[in-house]
């Protein structure tokens, strides 16, 4: 009898947490929920933090909330997730400067691949390799060539020091052994404007941005950052043809405070991951040049892990600085 008492107060026991995370997930969210975003409204960041929140508001019955905190290349915003209770009703939404922002800077008060749970990733974005219509090389070949006849003769633009921009023409200087000179700008609409404008020779510049400037003939598309040719631009060859294992992508997604239930995080990996199997969502990313990245929150955190340790590597070979 004893036996039988123990065994079946030993299974209720197990089941406990099972029960726990169950109550936990079907009471969640119990107020409004924020997303918050470490850059100005109108970027891809806020568009996707947007996109988000609709969805989830719709389909978890409260709102969820975007805030802009613009400042320290979303290191601001960051810390402050980082702080913030871990119980779901605040998010982070991810952009490539925080895996970029964890060598770039010296010294952070947090640690973001520690202090960030992964919940879920949204979108893969790619650059584009655009020179002036001008410049002699028409090749990826041809201008490897060229800036090696020429060293340090050539200027690349980029949306500032640190910038997604600026460390992927890094990662092509180092794997590609050439040397060209920064020109950082404040943002990518005065690094396209001198590039057209014969200033600057070269930029790693956002496929979305500077796809109409190619399409229109004010600049010239060399190869794409993408593993693979693009749709939007698919007689356009990959950098990684010419220099293998080349890839450089912008990476987006939604983190948590550390510590945050594994229960509240799998329905909201869920969820998002719902949105992006969506034809109407999936068609508003294709316009931002993106691929939707579905995952679990144990992928999208080894892909961060991984992107943190690449640029971590082109940022020491480049000697970046922020701004």
């Amino acid at each position: 009898m004893r036996r039988r008492q123990f065994l079946h107060l030993a299974a209720g026991a197990a089941a406990l947490p099972a029960v726990t995370r169950l109550a936990l997930a079907q009471a969640y969210p119990s107020r409004p929920v924020r997303i918050v975003v470490g850059f100005a409204p109108a970027g891809p960041t806020d568009l996707l933090a947007r996109i988000a929140a609709q969805w989830l508001s719709s389909r978890l019955g409260q709102q969820f909330v975007v805030e802009n905190r613009p400042g320290a290349s979303g290191n601001l915003a960051t810390e402050g997730i980082v702080n913030a209770p871990a119980d779901g009703h605040s998010l982070l939404m991810i952009a490539p400067a925080n895996t970029i922002n964890v060598t770039l800077f010296d010294k952070l008060n947090f640690n973001f691949i520690r202090d960030i749970a992964p919940v879920a990733g949204m979108m893969r974005a790619f650059y584009v390799m655009v020179v002036n219509p001008a410049f002699p090389a028409k090749t990826v070949p041809e201008f490897i060539a060229y800036a090696k006849a020429n060293p340090g003769k050539i200027s690349y633009a980029s949306a500032g020091s640190g910038t997604p921009q600026h460390v992927s023409a890094e990662l092509f200087k180092m794997m590609a052994g050439v040397a060209m000179q920064h020109v950082p700008y404040r943002g990518s609409a005065p690094a396209i404007t001198d590039l057209i404008g014969g200033q600057v020779q070269v930029a790693f510049e956002n496929l979305a941005t500077a796809l109409e400037h190619i399409r229109s003939g004010k600049l010239r598309a060399l190869a794409v950052t993408a593993a693979r040719r693009v749709p939007s631009l698919p007689e356009v060859l990959t950098v990684g043809e010419f220099v293998p294992g080349f890839e450089a992508s912008a990476q987006f997604g939604i983190g948590a405070p550390r510590n945050t239930p594994a229960a509240i995080i799998e329905t909201l990996n869920r969820e998002i991951n719902a949105a992006l199997a969506d034809p109407k969502i999936k068609e508003r990313l294709e316009q931002l040049s993106g691929v939707v990245t579905i995952g679990t929150p144990a992928e999208f955190g080894k892909l961060l892990a991984d992107e943190a340790d690449k640029w971590g590597k082109v940022v020491k070979f480049s000697g970046a600085k922020p701004d």
